[in-house]
């Protein structure tokens, strides 16, 4: 039987529910849904040198789609790629110093950054035991964000807003991330029965390889999957001021928080399935695929169940094919460009050419279906959430982490974020909200029925 309490939140829900914005009154007062315009393209709301997205061009005053780039502090991430593939090493760190600093580091530079986060890994003594293992969550964001508010405490100068000592709690965040994330996901598996193995990092290990040294039970890992989620880290590291986590940090940040609460609230907005969530709703949705059109698919076959999708009438029933499309990016979408490449050299490692085959069919199919059924001549791409998913399994990252590896990455371009907002910032960010309320009579408490 219900109880009282539950039947009255049920009956205040659907009061609360019935308070719905006509939403012809957005364009009577011509306000921008989600900072957006018709198109779908961000309100220009802020300056930043941190990085830049770029889909398009306008030549004579006409708007023009062009192949998506990428730039950090400048620095095309394509060649911050394409260098490491070179000389065969690992940039994520090099990627946090151009971040952070503006500047690409000298190599002594780079050794001797490299060297100050490994020293910064290492957490408080009895964190792990006291904050992150009697406490475990159903949901690794949802603790990263606990741990980070916890880190709070053990901080001599928490609230000091100086440059210094932002930049110095930014690194060790950025440090302790990958700790953070696996650590709170071992504790969840525990808690669920599975056994409890601990791994210390290794200072000489780069991030990439410390978490899967970390993750992983017997700490074995090749260099490719270390090389790939280093590539994952580099292009997850950062993608404008105006995606939503990176926005949230500009917002909290410009209110004079601390960096932990700041930190945290866009861990919460990164946990979102519309942002940081999204490559593994791309994994349930392949999954989905794999068991109804079977190991021996053809592009027809394929091409018919991708319409149902389409159609509402398969996977969840949204109609969407995830993974595909970009509010900047429309001809291709870089990061995806990118790993795309990674992920085929790992499918072959792993002998999984065929999966790979079948993202391959899906994004081609999808880039014609999508425009035709919703006669649309805007071009639609994968994006970055296409193939993370699928190299995510190939790297045997459990999905619980897909999100957090996100955050291990993004923590870097927040903290730039915050800084540079700390630096040129002078006011609360405070948009305004019309108010299309009715005004009403106040009527007395014995009065009303």
């Amino acid at each position: 039987m219900e109880s009282k309490n539950a039947h009255l939140i049920k009956e205040l829900s659907r009061i609360a529910g019935k308070n719905i914005i006509d939403t012809a009154l957005y364009d009577v007062y011509d306000v921008k849904r989600g900072l957006r315009d018709r198109k779908g393209a961000g309100v220009l709301c802020g300056l930043t040198e941190v990085s830049e997205v770029n889909g398009s061009k306008v030549v004579d005053g006409v708007k023009t789609e062009i192949e998506g780039e990428l730039f950090y502090r400048g620095v095309n991430v394509r060649d911050i790629v394409d260098d490491c593939v070179k000389e065969n090493r690992f940039g994520f760190e090099e990627t946090v110093y151009l971040l952070l600093f503006g500047v690409l580091p000298t190599a002594e530079q780079l050794s001797d950054f490299s060297l100050l986060l490994a020293e910064l890994r290492e957490l408080p003594q009895t964190f792990v035991r006291d904050i992150i293992m009697k406490a475990p969550s159903a949901d690794v964001m949802n603790m990263l964000a606990r741990c980070v508010l916890n880190l709070y405490s053990f901080d001599e100068t928490p609230d000091s807003l100086s440059g210094e000592n932002v930049l110095r709690q930014s690194l060790q965040l950025i440090a302790q991330f990958p700790l953070l994330a696996v650590y709170s996901h071992r504790a969840r598996r525990y808690y669920d029965g599975s056994s409890l193995i601990i791994h210390r990092p290794v200072k000489e290990y780069s991030c990439a390889q410390n978490i899967l040294h970390i993750l992983r039970r017997n700490n074995k890992f090749t260099d490719l999957e270390a090389k790939t989620l280093d590539i994952c880290l580099i292009i997850h590291a950062e993608h404008g001021g105006g995606n939503n986590s990176s926005f949230t940090t500009h917002v909290v940040t410009s209110s004079g928080t601390d960096t932990y609460s700041s930190v945290a609230a866009s861990l919460g907005s990164l946990k979102g399935p519309k942002h940081g969530g999204a490559n593994l709703k791309v994994t349930l949705m392949f999954e989905d695929i794999e068991a109804h059109v079977g190991k021996n698919w053809t592009r027809d076959s394929l091409k018919d169940y991708l319409y149902k999708i389409l159609r509402k009438e398969a996977f969840d029933k949204s109609g969407l094919i995830y993974g595909m499309g970009h509010a900047v990016y429309t001809k291709s979408d870089p990061r995806c460009e990118i790993l795309k490449d990674f992920a085929g050299k790992l499918s072959v490692e792993k002998g999984r050419e065929r999966e790979f085959e079948l993202y391959n069919c899906v994004a081609s199919l999808a880039s014609q279906m999508v425009p035709e059924l919703h006669n649309n001549p805007r071009s639609v791409s994968p994006n970055v959430d296409f193939y993370s998913g699928f190299v995510y399994t190939m790297l045997d990252l459990p999905k619980p982490l897909y999100t957090p590896m996100f955050a291990v990455s993004r923590i870097a371009g927040w903290s730039a974020h915050r800084l540079e907002e700390l630096a040129n910032g002078n006011k609360i960010i405070r948009p305004a909200y019309y108010c299309v309320k009715p005004r009403q009579t106040f009527v007395p408490l014995h009065e009303r029925r």
